[in-house]
C-alpha cells in the first residue's frame, strides 16, 4: 500500500473520538488525586511588540484520572508485577517503577472491537449491579456477527459514560464490569488491549482486583478506561481502527490517552 492510498483511507474514514474531556470537577477514584486547572497568564499580562499577548495555564491530575491506560505495574500480586518482577526491587517514590512502568507501553494501533453488552441487553445503561461474563462477549460477538481475534483491542459498552462528569453517579460502588472469566476469554484470544466506558474495566466491587490481576499480571494486556463509546454504538460500528497513544512519563502507573477510532465510510 502506498503512501498516498494510506492517506486517503484516512482521510474519507469517519473519525471517533473516544476520550473524555478534562475539567475541574470530573469524577475519580478515592486513591487518585483530582484533575486541576488554572491560567496563570492572562492575555494582557505580559504584552509583547504591536499589542501581541499569550495566554498559558497549567493543569495537575493523577494518571488514572480521565480516559486513561493502566501500565502492566499498576497492579501487582503477592509482590509480583508481569514477568514475575519483583515489585519491591523496581519501585521508588521518586522514580515511580522502573520496569513495566507507563515509558514501556508501546503505542496500541491495530484493529479495535466493540461488544457493546447495554445493547446486547436492550438497555441503555446496565443496572449497577450486573457482571459481565465470558458467555455475555460470546453472545455480544453472535449479535455483531464479529470475532475477537489476536492483535485486537476490545472495548466493552455498559452505557456508563451517560453518567459523565456527575461523579457521584459515575464513581458509584456498585458499578457494573467485567467479571473475571470474561477477562480469561479476552487473554486467550489474545487481546492486545481491553477496554470500557466505566472506571474499573471490572465490576466494582471488585475483590482481590481479579480482572486486572488477570489481564496486567497474568496476561500482561493493558487496560484502558473511561472511554466514550456512546457514538459508536449509535452507529453499529463494531469494528475499526483503534489508535491510542500513551505519554512516556518514566516509572509511570498509567498515561492519560486520548484514542480514537476510524470506520471506513
Amino acid at each position: 500500500m502506498t503512501l498516498d492510498t494510506l492517506v486517503a483511507l484516512v482521510r474519507d474514514s469517519r473519525l471517533y473520538d473516544l476520550g473524555l474531556p478534562l475539567e475541574p470537577g470530573i469524577p475519580h477514584g478515592p486513591t487518585h488525586s483530582p484533575y486541576l486547572f488554572s491560567l496563570i497568564k492572562q492575555h494582557g499580562q505580559v504584552v509583547y511588540r504591536e499589542g501581541v499577548s499569550a495566554a498559558t495555564d497549567v493543569f495537575s491530575m493523577g494518571t488514572h484520572v480521565g480516559t486513561h491506560i493502566d501500565a502492566l505495574g499498576h497492579v501487582s500480586k503477592a509482590g509480583r508485577l508481569h514477568g514475575d518482577v519483583a515489585a519491591e526491587s523496581v519501585q521508588s517514590f521518586a522514580g515511580g517503577l522502573s520496569r513495566c512502568g507507563a515509558h514501556q507501553l508501546p503505542p496500541v494501533v491495530g484493529r479495535g472491537v466493540l461488544l457493546d453488552i447495554a445493547a446486547l441487553r436492550g438497555v441503555d445503561v446496565l443496572a449497577a449491579d450486573e457482571g459481565i461474563s465470558a458467555r455475555d462477549l460470546e453472545k455480544a460477538c453472535e449479535a455483531e456477527d464479529v470475532q475477537v481475534e489476536a492483535g485486537d483491542t476490545v472495548v466493552v459498552r455498559t452505557g456508563w459514560t451517560r453518567y459523565w462528569p456527575d461523579h457521584a453517579r459515575y464513581h458509584a460502588n456498585p458499578a457494573p464490569g467485567l467479571l473475571v472469566d470474561a477477562a480469561h476469554w479476552l487473554g486467550d484470544r489474545g487481546a492486545q488491549c481491553v477496554g470500557a466506558d466505566n472506571y474499573a474495566v471490572e465490576k466494582v466491587p471488585a475483590h482481590g482486583m481479579a480482572v486486572h490481576v488477570a489481564l496486567l499480571v497474568e496476561r500482561g494486556i493493558p487496560m484502558i478506561e473511561m472511554l466514550d463509546l456512546e457514538a459508536l454504538a449509535r452507529d453499529r460500528a463494531f469494528t475499526f481502527l483503534f489508535v491510542a497513544l500513551p505519554l512516556k512519563i518514566v516509572g509511570g502507573t498509567g498515561s492519560p490517552v486520548r484514542p480514537v477510532a476510524l470506520v471506513a465510510a
